[in-house]
């Protein structure tokens, strides 16, 4: 039987709970782009099954942020996902702000050893600094999943290295997060 993966792109296309923007980008655009491009890779993978809580770029989930996480953290629950992995674009007020971080409920955890391997991996593949993972036991996708379960922050879209990165390439991204998984996995 296949490991299933549950892919959340981070946010709706428009309110409520839009993304962060900078760079003239959108985060649920680079999300969503990244996160269809993972998907492929991963299904290609007989080992492998992915689902994406927005299959189309005009998916639009809950009527209000609660119920738009509701909605992510419920599908993957009542699908029975082994790995939930929350795909997210940082913003910062200073442009300089750069890198990849990874977000767990808990560190000690296997989802910190997912989330590390991620992380490592996408650092790897994209040239962007590694921030490391941070336990964050308040977010509502790391607290609510049944399974393991991190919250990836791609890169900065106020950084217009990595935001132009992260537009122009998001098979380069969808490749390390891909690459993270098979280490954890070891397979």
């Amino acid at each position: 039987m296949a490991i299933k993966i549950y892919i959340d792109q981070g946010h709706n296309p428009q309110n409520p709970n839009s993304g962060a923007e900078g760079n003239g980008l959108r985060e649920q655009d680079l999300t969503y782009k990244i996160g269809v491009e993972l998907a492929n890779i991963i299904n290609s993978n007989p080992a492998l099954e992915a689902r994406l809580s927005r299959p189309t770029p005009n998916t639009q989930l809950g009527t209000s942020n609660a119920t738009s996480l509701a909605a992510r953290v419920n599908d993957a629950n009542s699908w029975g996902a082994d790995y939930f992995i929350s795909l997210h674009a940082n913003a910062s007020s200073a442009s300089s702000a750069s890198g990849i971080e990874g977000y767990v409920y808990s560190l000690d955890s296997s989802a910190e050893e997912l989330s590390a391997d991620i992380v490592k991996n996408l650092s790897e593949a994209t040239g962007l600094r590694n921030r490391g993972i941070f336990a964050r036991p308040s977010l509502y996708v790391l607290r609510k999943t049944a399974m393991p379960a991190t919250l990836i922050e791609l890169g900065y879209i106020t950084n217009s290295n990595d935001a132009t990165l992260m537009n122009e390439n998001p098979t380069l991204f969808a490749r390390g997060i891909y690459n993270g998984i098979l280490e954890f996995l070891n397979l």
